[in-house]
């Protein structure tokens, strides 16, 4: 089965017959599309990597942990439209939706969050479009990191195009959190009351988790004499 194919199986169940033949009809630029947002993933991730790598000579450590990419799928992509009341062409991808292309980098430390964020949009080919700080005014249910919506040039062969990219920032904390909450949260067949105690737990738990990284920070701060 071809990935054209595998896809509109995929969305047959929750697409209109209509919806289907406008993806099937523009299906190859929508791939191409995808491969722009692929690119433009590869150019933020290099540019962390290069950040990394300067910091470990002027501060004599690397602030990234790691590094992890990830592209929206296009079944994804295509209910999140759909819920939207959008159809899926490339236009109302490109238009409607700035997660498609995804970079999320773990950090040592909160200062180090804000540092690399703001060496990457002090950048002149990148062009911030928002920021949402859930570390300074965390989600309800104690989720934590710096959320960025940045646009980079690709460089084709024919232009030069624009891409929106999210770049989620967090430390080790908040991503060991963040991804047992995940695990935890989609659970299938939870009660409504061990729903509710678990969030009270998980809330708890992120309240621990702040309070680990601002010591861990105090600790550093210590060290550096600040």
């Amino acid at each position: 089965m071809s990935e054209q194919q595998d896809l509109i199986k995929k969305l047959e169940v929750t697409l209109s017959h209509t919806d289907i033949e406008v993806i099937t009809d523009s299906f190859n630029e929508i791939k191409e599309l995808m491969t722009f947002y692929k690119c433009a993933i590869m150019e933020v991730e290099t540019k962390f990597k290069v950040l990394n790598e300067r910091f470990k000579l002027s501060i004599d450590r690397n602030p990234i942990d790691s590094i992890h990419t990830r592209l929206k799928s296009l079944d994804s992509i295509a209910g999140k439209l759909k819920r939207k009341g959008l159809r899926m062409t490339p236009n109302t991808i490109e238009q409607n939706l700035s997660d498609v292309a995804g970079v999320r980098v773990i950090c040592s430390f909160v200062d180090d969050i804000y540092m690399l964020a703001d060496c990457l949009v002090s950048q002149d080919d990148i062009t911030l479009v928002r920021v949402k700080d859930y570390i300074k005014n965390p989600k309800d249910n104690g989720y934590r990191s710096l959320h960025l919506i940045i646009e980079v040039p690709i460089f084709l062969d024919t232009e030069k195009r624009n891409m929106k990219v999210e770049v989620q920032l967090r430390t080790i904390a908040m991503e060991f959190w963040a991804n047992l909450e995940h695990q935890l949260r989609y659970k299938k067949n939870l009660s409504l009351q061990l729903l509710r105690s678990t969030s009270r737990e998980l809330s708890e738990c992120a309240r621990i988790s702040a309070a680990l990284d601002r010591r861990m920070q105090d600790v550093k701060n210590v060290i550096d004499g600040k």
